[in-house]
Formats: structure tokens, C-alpha cells, sequence
């Protein structure tokens, strides 16, 4: 996809982050990188480069040390934290490993919540959430529990919680993380095509090249940093210099995401 020519939705600029008690730890150091409507963007690199850091940065959850982030040329980094929460319950979307749904809600209350939570009437957002069960494969499951999903299933209706509002950016953190290989290729496919179709950014962190192939750019992290940062056709015939790793964020971080997502759905960030 050629978006070249069009001004960036989402940008870092010179973002730094540090952890530990003395700041020790460096998790960003100096990371520029912009993703352009309907642009699906990779970000890939072993257990501990940054890739992580910067999804949180860059979707609000966590402010960087120093730098910029901007949405459409707005600065977003410096925001009160009750504007930042509206800011991802209604211009982001988000896509975790796990899901993320509420497990007493059925699959159009779950897609209806940001909606509802926005002061849409209840009926017209789940007519609204309803819309999405067709496009997205999952026509007659619309009073399924998440427990009665499968996980391809419960992350597209993800996705469509994601979508329903009009986010401008869908973040989405090893979104096949738990699924089989056939299912995990079906479910990135989706993602990446329905985003390119509403003209919504797209940030996936992966570890896994197959699902980064999905994306019309790849950038590759190493301690902190953006070594490389390639379009599709290049990245094709690139060797897998990410390494190794596993899910992609540790515990602490998890936990963190895990809580900032479902204070976001359930609304309890917007006090």
C-alpha cells in the first residue's frame, strides 16, 4: 500500500524510556516512527528490545521519559490522565493476545460497550455492534459467550470492539499470540484487511514473521532502538534477525496492559 504521500496519523519522535529505581534500564532510547492511515505497521525484535514499550507509548498507556507523541499533529503525551483515557476508549482500538472480553457480557455487548460507554443508547450501539458480526465471519454468534468462542472467534469480535467506535489506530499485541498457526494466519489477514478497508492505522507487535508478512511495514527493534525499518516487498526476502522470543511483554507489563484495557472497556478510566 503507498501512503508515502499522506501525512502521518500516529507519531513518536525522539521517545525515550527507562525503568528500574534509578532509571537504569533503558527501554527506548531516541525512537522515531510514524504510521499513516490505513498503513498496517510491524514491529518485531527479540524479548526485551523495546517493541512493547513503545505499543504503550504510542497508545497512551505509559508516557515516555521524553519525546513526543502525536495524533494527527496533536500532541497526545502531555494530556491529564482523564483525557487520556477517553483518548483510547474513542480514537484507539485495541487487540490483545488473550482477547480481553468480558467473560459475563455475550459477543454484541461486548462490541457495544464502547459505544454504550461513549452515551450511545443502548439498542443503537448493539444494532451498531451487529453490523460487524457478518463482515467478520461470525454471523450467528452474536449471543455467544466468549467461553463458548473459539479464539479465533472471541479475537475477531475483538477486533470489531476495536473497530465499532471509528478508532483512527488499532493497536493489537501478539494477536495470534494464542492461537494454532492456520487460525493465528486467519485471524492477521482479517485484521490487516479490515483496517486497510476503514483507512485505520494498524500497530501489531509480533514476534512471528509470518504475521508480520501480513503488514505493509516492518521496522525491527534492537535495545531500544529501530534498526531497520522496511516496506513489504523488501522485507520479503530479508532473513529473521529478531531472534527468539516469546510473548511479549513480561509480567509487570502484562498486568499493566491487562488493567489499562479493561479499565478502558468497563469505563472505569473516565472518572
Amino acid at each position: 500500500m503507498n501512503t508515502t504521500s499522506s501525512p502521518p496519523v500516529l507519531s513518536g519522535i525522539g521517545l525515550s524510556k527507562s525503568f528500574g529505581p534509578t532509571g537504569s534500564t533503558r527501554a527506548l532510547d531516541g525512537v522515531d516512527i510514524a504510521v499513516r492511515a490505513g498503513e498496517s505497521l510491524a514491529v518485531m525484535g527479540p524479548s526485551g528490545s523495546g517493541k512493547s514499550t513503545l505499543l504503550h507509548c504510542l497508545a497512551n498507556i505509559e508516557r515516555p521519559d521524553s519525546g513526543q507523541v502525536l495524533l494527527n499533529g496533536e500532541r497526545i503525551d502531555q494530556l491529564r490522565e482523564p483525557h487520556r483515557s477517553e483518548l483510547r476508549r474513542t480514537r484507539f482500538g485495541f487487540v490483545f493476545q488473550f482477547g480481553q472480553l468480558l467473560p459475563e457480557l455475550p459477543a454484541v455487548e461486548n462490541v457495544a460497550l464502547p459505544l454504550m460507554l461513549g452515551g450511545t443508547a443502548r439498542r443503537e450501539a448493539e444494532r451498531r455492534a451487529r453490523q460487524w458480526f457478518g463482515p467478520l465471519g461470525l454471523a450467528g454468534k452474536e449471543d455467544s459467550r466468549p467461553g463458548q468462542l473459539s479464539g479465533g472467534q472471541a479475537q475477531r469480535v475483538a477486533l470489531a470492539r476495536a473497530l465499532v467506535a471509528g478508532a483512527e489506530v488499532v493497536f493489537a499485541d501478539e494477536p495470534t499470540g494464542a492461537l494454532d498457526q492456520a487460525t493465528g494466519q486467519d485471524v492477521i489477514r482479517m485484521l490487516t484487511e479490515v483496517t486497510r478497508r476503514q483507512n485505520t492505522a494498524l500497530v501489531v507487535v509480533t514476534h512471528d514473521r509470518a504475521v508480520a508478512r501480513w503488514c505493509d511495514r516492518t521496522v525491527q527493534m534492537r535495545d531500544g532502538r529501530i534498526v531497520r525499518d522496511a516496506d513489504a516487498d523488501a522485507d520479503a526476502d530479508a532473513d529473521a534477525d529478531a531472534g527468539p522470543a516469546g510473548t511479549c511483554a513480561t509480567a509487570a507489563v502484562s498486568s499493566a496492559v491487562t488493567a489499562a484495557v479493561t479499565s478502558a472497556v468497563t469505563g472505569g478510566v473516565v472518572r
